[in-house]
C-alpha cells in the first residue's frame, strides 16, 4: 500500500513538472536584411517539450521605448496566458515576442533598415524552422499594445493572406489632426527611426508619403474591402487613453464599409494595468478565430 502511494505521488510530482509552461526570454536571430541580431522572447505552452504537437502562433508585439521582454516582466503575460489555458478559455498557442526597437514595425523610409520585410521573410520563417508551429493564415495571430498595436493592425490587413486575426490595444491610430498639430518634440521622437524624412516637418507636411505607409487609416481607406473582410478585427482603447479620437476613427471607417470588428471601450487610460486586461480578451478572439 505505501508503495502505491509512494508511486501516486511521484507520478502526479512528475505530471505537474510536465505540465509547465516556459518562457525563453531574449534570444536572438541573426538577420541578413539588417545585418544585426534581432532579439525576442517566445512562450511555449506546457507540454510543448514532451509532445510532438504543432500549435498556432500569435505573434505579440510590444510599445514604443519598449522590447522583447515587456509583455514578460510588465504585462505578466505567462500567469495570464497559463490561467486561460487552464480555464479552456483559450487553445494552446506559442507566442513570440519580438523586439520592436521603435521601429513602428515598418520599414525605415531611407530604405536603409527594413524591419518590415525583416519580420515577415526572416522572422517568420525563422520561427517557424525552429518551433512546431501550424503554418497558415487560420492559425496565424497577430497582437499588442500602442506601437506594437498599431503594427499589428497594419501588418495584419497588409498581410491579409498570412494572418488571420488580430488583436490590437491602445493602438498608435492617429486623427490627421492629431498629426498636424501635435508637438514637435514628441513627434520627432516617435519617428526618428522609422520615418527621419517626417522629422521637423510641420502641419500638413507630416502627412507625406512615409506617414501614409504607417497609417492605419489610410490603409483602411485605399485596401480592397473584401480583402480587409477576411482578416477578422479586434481593439480597444481606454476612455482615459490620449488615443482615444484615433481608435474611434478606425472604427468609424470600418463601419462605414461594413467591415467586420469588434471594438471595445473600457475604463482606464494608456498603463499596463489596463493592457493586463486586455490581453486575455484578445488572445480569446484570436483563439477563437483559430478554432473557427
Amino acid at each position: 500500500m505505501k508503495r502505491l502511494i509512494l508511486f501516486s505521488l511521484l507520478f502526479t510530482i512528475t505530471i505537474t513538472l510536465y505540465a509547465q509552461s516556459k518562457v525563453l526570454e531574449s534570444r536572438s536571430m541573426k538577420s541578413m536584411l539588417l545585418k544585426t541580431e534581432v532579439n525576442y522572447s517566445i512562450y511555449l505552452p506546457d507540454g510543448y517539450e514532451h509532445s510532438e504537437r504543432y500549435y498556432p502562433v500569435v505573434y505579440l508585439l510590444n510599445g514604443y521605448t519598449g522590447n522583447q521582454t515587456d509583455w514578460i516582466e510588465a504585462g505578466s503575460m505567462q500567469r495570464i496566458v497559463d490561467h486561460e489555458i487552464k480555464e479552456g478559455n483559450i487553445q494552446k498557442m506559442v507566442i513570440v515576442m519580438p523586439d520592436g526597437d521603435d521601429r513602428l514595425y515598418m520599414n525605415r523610409s531611407d530604405g536603409t533598415y527594413a524591419y518590415e520585410d525583416m519580420f515577415m521573410t526572416e522572422l517568420m520563417p525563422y520561427i517557424e524552422s525552429q518551433y512546431r508551429i501550424r503554418k497558415g493564415k487560420r492559425y496565424t495571430g497577430i497582437s499588442g499594445l500602442s506601437m506594437g498595436g498599431a503594427g499589428a493592425l497594419k501588418l495584419a490587413l497588409k498581410y491579409d493572406k498570412i494572418f488571420g486575426a488580430c488583436a490590437a490595444f491602445s493602438s498608435a491610430v492617429f486623427t490627421e489632426d492629431e498629426v498636424t498639430s501635435s508637438e514637435q518634440d514628441g513627434m520627432n521622437g516617435y519617428v526618428s527611426k522609422a520615418m527621419p524624412d517626417m522629422v521637423g516637418k510641420k502641419g500638413k507636411n507630416r502627412l507625406n508619403k512615409s506617414y501614409e505607409n504607417y497609417d492605419v487609416l489610410h490603409l483602411v481607406k485605399t485596401k480592397g474591402v473584401e480583402q480587409l473582410k477576411t482578416v477578422k478585427i479586434y481593439f480597444d482603447c481606454g476612455d482615459d487613453d490620449f488615443l482615444t479620437l484615433g481608435n474611434a476613427q478606425l472604427h468609424k471607417e470600418l463601419t462605414l464599409l461594413k467591415i467586420p470588428h469588434e471594438y471595445r471601450v473600457r475604463d482606464g487610460a494608456h498603463t499596463w494595468p489596463f493592457w493586463r486586461e486586455s490581453l486575455p480578451v484578445g488572445l480569446q478572439f484570436i483563439s477563437d478565430a483559430f478554432w473557427k
